[in-house]
């Protein structure tokens, strides 16, 4: 099985980015179909609107219906086509932007994707996460290519709720030890091959810069300002990330959240929360060393991840659901079985049961 490594045509962050947006878009059409939250138009929708008129560049507004599923990408395909657009934007958080992959993969026009947040590492990858219109997992859609341009504007991004900020740092944590476990069991990606030496190299550096950085990061968000750590810690949970786990592999960690969307109490809890909480259920099923373990309990604890069932909102264990959380873990096919050992739901309960224990016994012992 040969490997490959799979990335955005360009990527480009900076302060004020948003601005240059469309001189970015000229050479892929002539008209965007900008898909957007009504909170995101509200904070910098006029500030859009000048630049492209400025630019003598089209474009139409379309707010997202809240939820990435495929009744909506239908909607927004739809809509798209009626305006008369030839470029898809998708400016929002990563269920903003995995619709628009949808979209412009069903529409077949080249796709421009602007985080407002670094929450996730959706931003570079070709593959959207879809969800019941409900809001429950459903599985994966493997569009055919990356997004042409990935616009990161850090100053919107420092502005934004910093539990988001933190969310992304769980996210991108996990591209590491997800990796490693893909590698060690010679697995493969979600694009379908064998890791690159480049994809996993990303994945140690992304670790690196989150354990550098990503205290001093977040204290900073809490303040609204862009630093370089703040810079560093973007990329890492943004570009780092996102191209490190598309074609690295993921693992236990995001087996752990998929379950977790089937308990109604961790719903509350964002995507990195979970992800974060799973790369510690990821490395106790691992049977991982002490100290490793206790590294990412000290870096998660510090920058306020999760390490308890608790703290993603199950403040009282429900056997029954937990075991259906298991269940859709471990099920056939998912990314769980990327470990190098044996996986039923059962193992998987008890690794989730054996997580919290250490991540209590850790938090009452600081």
């Amino acid at each position: 099985m040969s490997t490959m490594i799979a990335c955005p045509g360009k990527y480009v962050q900076g302060r004020g980015e948003f601005a240059n947006l469309p001189a970015h878009l000229k050479p892929l059409g002539k008209k965007a179909f900008i898909i957007i939250s009504a909170g995101s138009i509200g904070r910098f929708g006029d500030m859009l609107k000048e630049k492209f008129d400025e630019a003598g560049f089209d474009f139409e507004f379309c707010k997202f219906g809240g939820e990435c599923c495929y009744d909506e990408m239908e909607r927004l395909s739809e809509a798209c086509g009626s305006l008369g657009c030839d470029i898809i934007v998708g400016m929002g958080g990563g269920k903003i932007m995995d619709t628009a992959k949808g979209v412009a993969h069903y529409t077949k026009l080249p796709l421009a994707v602007c985080p407002t947040i670094a929450a996730t590492d959706a931003p570079c990858s070709s593959l959207a996460v879809v969800y019941t219109p409900d809001g429950i997992f459903e599985g994966f859609l493997f569009t055919s290519r990356n997004p042409e341009i990935v616009s990161v504007d850090t100053e919107i991004i420092a502005k934004a709720p910093v539990r988001l900020f933190v969310a992304g740092m769980g996210d991108a944590l996990s591209t590491y030890y997800e990796a490693r476990a893909v590698r060690a069991k010679n697995g493969k990606t979600p694009i379908k091959h064998r890791a690159t030496e480049a994809a996993f190299g990303l994945g140690k550096l992304c670790r690196e810069i989150l354990f550098a950085d990503g205290l001093a990061a977040k204290l900073a968000v809490e303040k609204g300002i862009c630093t370089a750590a703040v810079e560093r810690v973007i990329e890492a949970n943004t570009f780092m990330s996102g191209v490190g786990f598309e074609s690295g592999g993921v693992a236990g960690a995001h087996a752990v959240y998929n379950g977790f969307s089937v308990y109604a109490d961790a719903n509350a809890a964002y995507h990195g929360e979970k992800v974060a909480f799973g790369i510690l259920v990821q490395l106790v099923l691992e049977g991982a060393p002490a100290e490793e373990i206790e590294e990412l309990l000290r870096f998660s604890s510090s920058i306020g991840l999760p390490v308890t069932l608790e703290e993603i909102g199950i403040k009282k264990i429900d056997e029954e659901q937990l075991m259906k959380a298991a269940d859709v873990a471990a099920k056939k096919g998912s990314s769980m079985h990327n470990l190098s050992v044996k996986i039923t739901p059962e193992i998987v309960f008890e690794g989730i049961i054996a997580a919290d224990a250490v991540g209590r016994h850790y938090a009452n012992r600081s």
